[in-house]
């Protein structure tokens, strides 16, 4: 199979989880959002042909990048509102025992990214675990399968990433 066919058949059979992802995303953000699911989709999956180049191991691979594409999109997205805003506080972003972070507003996406950033300084493995989960939508055992590693590492350290995220942002949303 070719690389832009086996790109085509990755975006046919990942296209409503990561619709619905988008959906959840969005939801919670202001009518005045002018992102909607499917453009955030589309754009992500417009990225993703791009890559030509880069051969997609598994369904689960494909998702890992696509996360990573809707985090760029969404952050960007995030920042150009802001700069229109200037200002705006940081607010908490609120977490579930699923993968759900729920970002309510443009600051929670910039302050979520930031805390990402720097976990990637800390831990790369983490912070790609936080990337998938959330970004990806993936559950534990496609995380483990695309990083190579078991169920119960990746919920160990799913745990330590949920503490230290939630630590992090709640030091950023104080006064």
């Amino acid at each position: 199979m070719s690389e832009q066919s086996n790109t085509n058949v990755l975006i046919d059979e990942t296209y409503e989880h990561m619709r619905r992802l988008a959906a959840s995303y969005l939801q919670l953000e202001s009518s005045t959002v002018t992102l909607s699911p499917t453009v955030l989709v589309h754009e992500a999956y417009v990225k993703l042909s791009k890559q030509v180049s880069d051969k997609y191991q598994s369904r689960g691979h494909f998702l890992a990048i696509a996360a990573t594409m809707m985090r760029r999109i969404l952050v960007d997205h995030a920042r150009a509102r802001h700069r229109i805003k200037r200002g705006g506080e940081r607010v908490r972003v609120l977490f579930d025992e699923d993968a759900t972070i729920a970002p309510s507003r443009d600051s929670d996406v910039l302050a979520l990214d930031e805390a990402l950033e720097e976990l990637q300084q800390l831990d790369a493995r983490q912070a790609n675990i936080v990337e998938m989960r959330f970004f990806g939508g993936m559950t534990v055992p496609e995380v483990a399968d695309v990083l190579g590693l078991s169920t119960r590492t990746i919920e160990n350290e799913w745990k330590m990433c949920r503490a230290w995220l939630r630590k992090r942002l709640d030091v950023e949303a104080q006064p």
